[in-house]
């Protein structure tokens, strides 16, 4: 193991003041940063253990929101009541990942600052842009399976894995973020970035800085139609080819008010496109227009020849979340057919 320093500070301005030093890292629940630094792709010099700052609250908000701690743990929040009641899809996002054990552990501060599951960037004997700058995209004319089909670039076209991230994005986040400096929101559009010329950088988090909360918006207009749906090669523990956070807000007589569709683990980041979502507004909600909403979602998807199915899988992914959406909200607690008593 290589030589590091370790701090666990009480407070959040001690924490930030070790934050500030060049090499430091932030754990919490460790999920995916320990598998990192056995790997040896991220060697931090100083860890800073924030489990005992208090920022494990999820709490409602003035505006009828509600505020998400980010060392709160994602088991915690997918049971919350009123995560459960307010942002089913939220919750269905979050039982949708990992384990149960991992779901215990893991932080939602921390599953926004996922690192990609690209077996390249995982290889440290190969060459990847996102872990060594500069020395190149193994991926590229490699295996692709479970690769970006949308906002890739010739440096990388790895994806993002969270589940979580994708129910976010759907939701409207935003990130509160601390730093020496201050604080700052960041809406969650803005937080994770494409590759570009870039790609090392996953998201616009400064040096320094530290997550402190996730906020939500008021949500209750899409409790009673949601549908997160995640497509994978088995059924539990494993990352998703293709996933679709999908919130409808239905008026009585079956029209559209409101929409939220987010795609994931088809680009560097949650792919949402507002104009999509405007696309359903006033209409009756149809299948031939949830088509036309995923037509335009996925407008300029390309694949790299072994994950080109990704597009078609994607389209019908989108407009299947949108019919159960559509018809009820699925929260992935249990199967919508099966009796309370089986």
């Amino acid at each position: 193991m290589n030589p590091m320093t370790f701090h666990a500070p009480q407070a959040t301005a001690d924490a930030l003041r070790h934050l500030a030093h060049a090499g430091a890292a932030v754990i919490a629940g460790g999920t995916n940063l320990v598998d990192l630094m056995k790997e040896g792709v991220m060697r931090p010099t100083t860890l800073v253990d924030i489990n005992s700052l208090p920022l494990d609250a999820i709490a409602p908000t003035a505006q009828g929101g509600l505020l998400l701690g980010a060392t709160a743990r994602n088991a915690d929040t997918a049971y919350h009541p009123l995560v459960r009641t307010r942002y089913p899809l939220l919750s269905a996002a979050i039982l949708a990942g990992a384990s149960p054990q991992i779901r215990n552990m893991a932080t939602d501060g921390g599953n926004l600052l996922q690192r990609t599951r690209c077996h390249y960037f995982y290889d440290t004997a190969v060459a990847c842009n996102k872990r060594e700058p500069g020395s190149g995209c193994s991926a590229i004319g490699g295996l692709t399976r479970q690769h970006a089909i949308l906002g890739a670039s010739e440096h990388c076209i790895a994806t993002h894995p969270s589940d979580m991230c994708v129910a976010l994005a759907a939701l409207g986040a935003v990130v509160h973020a601390s730093s020496a400096q201050g604080e700052r929101r960041i809406d969650f559009a803005d937080f994770h970035r494409l590759p570009g010329a870039s790609p090392e950088c996953d998201n616009t988090l400064l040096p320094g800085e530290l997550i402190t909360a996730i906020e939500l918006p008021p949500g209750a207009q899409f409790a009673a139609h949601s549908a997160y749906l995640k497509f994978r090669d088995r059924a539990s523990y494993a990352f998703a080819l293709v996933s679709v956070a999908a919130a409808l807000d239905i008026g009585p007589d079956g029209v559209v008010r409101a929409a939220r569709v987010a795609l994931g683990s088809v680009a560097h980041k949650p792919w949402r496109v507002p104009a999509a979502e405007t696309l359903l507004v006033g209409q009756r909600a149809d299948s031939a227009l949830f088509d036309a909403c995923a037509a335009l979602l996925l407008a300029g998807a390309r694949g790299q020849g072994q994950n080109d199915f990704k597009i078609s899988m994607a389209r019908r992914a989108v407009v299947r979340a949108l019919e159960q959406a559509a018809a009820g909200t699925i929260d992935n607690m249990h199967a919508p057919d099966t009796k309370e008593s089986l």
